[in-house]
């Protein structure tokens, strides 16, 4: 059995880390939120993180705080169904679909890493979303951050996180 683990910039779309394992660890979910600080290279990223563990499947509490780690994420699991459950669910249904289900059995975690790293980048760079105007995750954040598109005109709804 293999696990995985997405940070999703809700804004975006955009899949910011993933890890995968082949146990249900609690590094597995701290992992990905490090790719993802990567990804960004700011600190300040982590002040709006919410963290969607399948209701506890990984067995953190908030706010999640790791010996050693200096950053600090909320869970996204206040309500059944809310806007970030529900992004985060429909992003891992996705990954189940569009590559797990499609493309095995796997021989093992090596070829899931790979496969997962090539859908990743497919899923940023050229899956187009209705939600936000039938086009890329990464075309969308490259056009706001050059000034080019604001969130309205996307046709977001950009939610303060507390």
């Amino acid at each position: 059995m293999t696990y995985a683990a997405f940070v999703i910039d809700a804004f975006s779309r955009r899949i910011l880390g993933w890890q995968t394992s082949t146990t249900l660890r609690t590094d597995l979910a701290l992992d990905a939120l490090e790719m993802a600080l990567w990804t960004r290279r700011k600190e300040d990223v982590t002040r709006s993180v919410i963290h969607d563990s399948d209701r506890c499947a990984i067995p953190l509490h908030p706010p999640h705080r790791a010996p050693g780690r200096s950053w600090l994420c909320h869970p996204s699991v206040g309500s059944r169904g809310d806007s970030h459950d529900a992004l985060a669910e429909s992003i891992i249904g996705l990954y189940k679909t569009e590559l797990i289900r499609k493309r095995g059995p796997w021989r093992g975690l090596d070829d899931v890493e790979y496969a997962t790293l090539e859908w990743v980048d497919w899923f940023n760079h050229r899956r187009l979303f209705e939600t936000i105007g039938h086009i890329p995750p990464a075309e969308l954040e490259d056009l706001y951050y050059r000034g080019e598109v604001s969130a309205e005109e996307a046709g977001l709804k950009q939610t303060s996180l507390h």
